[in-house]
């Protein structure tokens, strides 16, 4: 589930704008840029601009893919871990544009707790879900009504994309109003400051990837452990070298001309 996303990064050649599916190879780069008499005067025909593309925009796929592949795995461990069907743990809801169009939204992840089956398992959800609310100053009232969890999960969060976070805060207003307790699980420590305190001020969850604190309300693999019931940071240190193995491939994909 980890591995097969990252592998599609090795592949990734650069668009540069002309809308192909995928991508341009170098000699065709450098027929596109060699045709534009400005671009040719200044020598961006050059390979290694065409290299530096690639690393770029495969950089950034690297990341997403990552994220990708672990949203997969964060579903598949709700799935086996508290007894949860496919089904039961995607979450998504439809909204009206402005122009009249109708758009599904989806967060990455859903535990509702009348689906949990295992009364021990879903009291422990439940608590948490408690401790997880009042300590983001949830109204006692809001908490009561509260029947699951919904999760955006992020290998990091270092953008300062503001439509993205707009959509995340609706994603949150929505989850409170369908009586979902949203919830950020950030996998690395990478997420920036600001955008930290942004959701915590917007009613999230925020689950960072700290470890050693015993604090499930603020450390991803701390949850993972103690509230789903799966060692998701052991799981990694086990499979780090195959990890590893994988996006070294990938990045020497990445720099290389073609």
């Amino acid at each position: 589930m980890v591995i097969d996303p990252i592998r599609v990064c090795a592949r990734y050649k650069p668009k540069l704008g002309q809308g192909q599916k995928t991508g341009l190879s170098l000699a065709e780069f450098q027929a596109l840029y060699q045709g534009d008499r400005f671009y040719s005067w200044f020598g961006l025909d050059n390979s290694l601009m065409y290299a530096a593309h690639k690393a770029a925009g495969g950089m950034t796929s690297v990341y997403r893919q990552i994220g990708i592949g672990c949203e997969k795995l964060f579903r598949q461990i709700l799935c086996d871990h508290l007894g949860l069907s496919a089904e039961a743990v995607r979450w998504s809801y439809t909204v009206k544009t402005p122009g009249g169009k109708y758009r599904t939204m989806s967060l990455d992840g859903r535990i509702p707790l009348s689906d949990i089956q295992d009364e021990t398992i879903r009291k422990r959800v439940q608590d948490w879900m408690e401790r997880s609310a009042s300590a983001s100053d949830v109204s006692p009232e809001v908490r009561r009504i509260l029947t699951g969890v919904v999760f955006e999960v992020r290998q990091g969060y270092k953008s300062k994309d503001s439509k993205r976070q707009n959509a995340d805060i609706a994603n949150a207003a929505t989850a409170y109003a369908k009586a979902y307790l949203p919830c950020a699980v950030i996998l690395s420590t990478q997420i920036d400051r600001d955008i930290l305190l942004r959701y915590q001020a917007e009613k999230w969850t925020v689950l960072t990837g700290v470890t050693g604190v015993g604090d499930t309300i603020s450390s991803t693999y701390d949850f993972m452990r103690q509230v789903i019931g799966f060692d998701l940071a052991a799981f990694f240190k086990r499979n780090d070298r195959v990890l590893r193995q994988e996006i070294d491939q990938v990045l020497r994909a990445l720099l290389q001309m073609e």
